[in-house]
């Protein structure tokens, strides 16, 4: 579905950002980019919704061409929370925030009022609904950001960083959430750096390391690959260190409580 071909990235100073990028993200998948700082991650994304056209390549979506669409006409298909949210707020209350985006494009009124009390209840707004987002708390601007973006339906969302700032009750309800868009058949693409997140979400992984592409695989393969981990500067998730300590390798569990009773069976 989105695929890029030969891309390469020039910062207007001249300095590369990425190096002939090659990739295919399959239509209706969770795909997370992990790596470190600077590492090209965001500058990757902003390329499938039209904000960074490539110096070099082409991206498409749906055989499309990128550079063929405005930013406003790929922003219906194409949804992305921001790393900073102050960066995507802009309206005087939280309600306004999330129904900018769908009166904009035009949707019934009955489908924004469903779409609207549902994100408000899914990320517990409810009681903001009146308060400028820009007087929030760091989490409580990234759930009005993820409300807003979530509110329209995109086909593809992509979020940058979504669990900073955010409990570990509201991690679950947004893993809860991905896995039901992907049920939905919609496409997801994570960037972050929270790798025990991504270990529960166990999403497709593409790593990167100073504006290349290193490697592509499943969680487990990708995650438990320490000289790659050392590479892109990822730390691998603390379960599997625990788990292969105990002489574990195979089914690592993918939560606290698959742990917890593992460790039981252990001991008994």
């Amino acid at each position: 579905m989105i695929k890029f071909n030969n891309v390469s990235y020039n910062h207007p100073d001249g300095t590369n950002a990425l190096n002939n990028i090659n990739l295919d993200i399959p239509e209706k998948s969770i795909t997370a980019i992990v790596g470190n700082n600077g590492a090209g991650k965001t500058t990757l994304v902003k390329h499938i919704n039209g904000l960074l056209k490539p110096s070099t390549g082409t991206v498409s979506i749906k055989n499309e061409d990128t550079r063929k669409s405005s930013v406003a006409e790929l922003s219906r298909n194409v949804g992305m929370v921001f790393q900073n949210a102050n960066h995507q707020l802009f309206a005087d209350t939280v309600k306004n925030e999330i129904l900018f985006g769908l009166n904009n494009f035009g949707f019934n009124e009955e489908f924004v009022k469903e779409r609207y009390e549902f994100v408000i209840e899914l990320f517990k707004l409810r009681k903001y609904e009146s308060i400028s987002p820009l007087k929030l708390s760091g989490g409580e601007k990234k759930r009005v950001c993820l409300a807003s973006v979530l509110a329209w339906n995109p086909e593809i969302l992509i979020l940058d960083e979504p669990t900073v700032g955010q409990d570990e009750l509201q991690k679950t309800v947004l893993l809860k959430f991905i896995n039901q868009l992907h049920s939905n058949k919609k496409t997801v693409i994570v960037i972050s750096h929270d790798i025990e997140f991504l270990w529960r979400l166990q999403p497709n992984i593409v790593t990167m390391s100073e504006g290349k592409i290193i490697e592509i695989g499943n969680s487990e393969s990708i995650f438990k690959n320490q000289k790659l981990m050392e590479r892109v500067g990822i730390i691998p998730p603390q379960i599997i260190k625990i788990f292969e300590g105990l002489g574990i390798k195979d089914k690592i569990p993918l939560s606290f409580e698959e742990s917890c009773t593992i460790i039981r069976n252990l001991r008994n």
